[in-house]
């Protein structure tokens, strides 16, 4: 027998199982997507430890523990964006350019890289290009994602700044 869920007036309330799908739908789409379809312990924890690094502004040892992870893990899209991010704070664009490349070439909607990506193509003048990333994250970002807001607002910022 279905048991019917109800209020506390005794009202029947038919949006509950929906409410509990729409919530765990959303649960999964939050979560952050990992290269090989999932990261073990050790990953998740490098990725917090060079998380720490980067909030510190240590980039160069960032970049250098990053670098040692990825000879191990060459194809980590979440590796290559914050060594791309490390790169693009030391104003390395070059090699930030290769590693966000690199980074969506394994997970094309990676969110942060193509975030971040777009930020570093309005450093470079190329707004076209970060208006590319923003479609990419459009999509990407199904009920709207950090990612978009904070590309977004750049791209207003970089054209207030830089008017045709």
């Amino acid at each position: 027998m279905i048991r019917k869920r109800v209020d506390a007036s005794g009202d029947f309330m038919p949006g509950i199982l929906l409410t509990k799908l729409v919530v765990v739908t959303l649960m999964m789409t939050v979560m952050p997507a990992h290269a090989d379809g999932g990261a073990d312990s050790d990953s998740g924890s490098d990725l917090a430890g060079f998380q720490q690094l980067i909030d510190k502004r240590k980039f160069q040892q960032a970049i250098d523990e990053i670098d040692v992870a990825l000879r191990e893990r060459p194809d980590d899209a979440d590796l290559l964006n914050l060594m791309a991010y490390s790169l693009r704070q030391q104003e390395n664009f070059e090699s930030a350019l290769d590693f966000y490349r690199r980074a969506l070439a394994v997970e094309p909607k990676h969110r942060g890289a193509n975030e971040y990506l777009g930020e570093l193509y309005l450093r470079l003048g190329q707004l076209e290009k970060a208006q590319e990333r923003l479609s990419v994250l459009d999509k990407a970002c199904f009920f709207g994602c950090d990612e978009f807001d904070e590309l977004e607002q750049a791209i207003e910022e970089y054209r207030r700044e830089n008017p045709s």
